[in-house]
């Protein structure tokens, strides 16, 4: 498959993987909010970010070592 197609396969597929990782996020704020009701959400939402952050990090180093070449 061309770097092209690649392009407009996944621009094509942009606003649902935007909203998949908004769910996320939501999502465990609402887990969050419902496990220490008394959390100060920007905190959480900060700290959550975080993860989410160090994980993509994690992912970028695994792409660029090439451990999706072949996926």
């Amino acid at each position: 498959m061309s770097q092209d197609n690649i392009q407009k396969e996944l621009l094509g597929r942009k606003n649902d993987i935007e909203k998949s990782l908004l769910e996320l996020f939501e999502r465990n704020m609402k887990i969050t909010d419902w496990d220490v009701p008394e959390a100060n959400d920007q905190e959480a939402a900060e700290i959550l970010i975080d993860i989410l952050s160090n994980k993509l990090d994690k992912i970028k180093k695994a792409v660029k070592n090439g451990e999706y070449k072949n996926f």
